[in-house]
């Protein structure tokens, strides 16, 4: 009888960390991006979930324009959704809390900003 219960309890000791990065290479593309829109190589990223599996694949993440802030204390949210998970990947969509970044929005600046990114996150993966 331990050893059902002793697998069980290993099993549910992996499942969270499995869950908890599911496409390392989307996050980092999802980070690039980040990066790339505050023009800052020093954004600091808290915690970080990806979708591969949903229709358009995306990443959710918390982030700080100032180092130092511990991740708990994050609450910016940025989000990614690629046309893939594979590269070379085309940026969807981004938002940067409740402000989104697509290429048909009717903001002219918001539709720059997105059209910026996905030539930036374009280059970086030639």
């Amino acid at each position: 009888m331990r050893k059902p219960i002793i697998l069980f309890a290993f099993a549910l000791f992996a499942l969270p960390a499995t869950a908890v990065a599911q496409s390392p290479d989307l996050e980092e593309t999802c980070k690039s991006v980040a990066k790339s829109f505050f023009m800052s190589d020093q954004l600091a990223i808290g915690t970080v979930q990806s979708f591969p599996e949903l229709k358009p694949p995306g990443v959710r993440m918390t982030y700080s324009t100032r180092q130092g802030t511990a991740p708990a204390e994050m609450t910016d949210i940025f989000e990614c959704q690629f046309d893939k998970t594979d590269k070379p990947r085309n940026l969807a969509r981004f938002c940067v809390s409740s402000t989104c970044y697509f290429p048909t929005v009717d903001d002219a600046d918001r539709k720059r900003r997105f059209e910026e990114m996905r030539i930036l996150l374009s280059r970086s993966e030639k």
